[in-house]
């Protein structure tokens, strides 16, 4: 089986686009995946995506329950793990 014939009928993929918000200029916007960046810690306290406003040019960061990480994940964005030290 040739390259061509493996990917013939395929279509190219549309980026993810996530909707996010700033607290500080209170933009709201859309950022592809690579402008996110996912943290998984051990507890809900240690678990955040951050990202900087395209507005303003804060950092934000906000937590991340299970629902986001799935859907950051599953949308490409870099996650990080994070192993406790105990």
């Amino acid at each position: 089986m040739t390259v061509a014939t493996a990917f013939a009928g395929m279509r190219t993929a549309v980026p993810v686009l996530f909707r996010a918000g700033c607290p500080d200029c209170r933009g709201r916007f859309e950022l592809a995946a690579g402008a996110l960046r996912l943290a998984i810690g051990a507890s809900s306290r240690t678990t955040f995506y951050s990202f900087t406003c395209p507005e303003c040019g804060s950092a934000v960061r906000k937590p991340a329950g299970e629902r986001i990480v799935e859907l950051l994940t599953g949308g490409g964005v870099r996650t990080l793990r994070l192993h406790s030290t105990v």
